[in-house]
């Protein structure tokens, strides 16, 4: 299983075990952790419709290749809205450049004022 999904899982959801979960899917667990996890289904809508989603799925042994597939779009994904977010972020020393030209400004208008005067 790749480590990455367990991270996404485990971040998004504190209460179910993502291996339990596809133990589930496998029907590998005894009755008592079976019932567990349908408890959690009951409780949580988002768990019952990802089990549910993940049900349909006729080929078990494409279960893996689907989770890969939707963990590295989540990446890809991440990674743009991360750049995104990059992109639009100033500088680090914009603030100097602000500085910079406030005090032109403010010798500009020194100058015009003083000039002004002085007719």
């Amino acid at each position: 299983m790749n480590p990455e999904f367990f991270n996404i899982i485990s971040h998004s959801n504190k209460d179910i075990d993502p291996q339990k979960l596809m133990d589930y899917l496998n029907n590998k667990l005894s009755d008592t952790e079976k019932h567990e996890i349908e408890k959690l289904m009951a409780e949580s809508s988002l768990i019952n419709d990802a089990v549910e989603g993940l049900e349909h799925i006729k080929d078990k042994g494409k279960l893996q290749a689907y989770v890969d597939q939707l963990n590295k779009e989540l990446h890809n994904h991440l990674q743009k809205k991360k750049l995104r977010r990059e992109k639009k972020r100033l500088p680090e020393y914009s603030w100097i450049y602000f500085a910079i030209i406030l005090i032109l400004l403010l010798c500009i208008i020194a100058y015009m004022v003083i000039r002004q005067s002085i007719h």
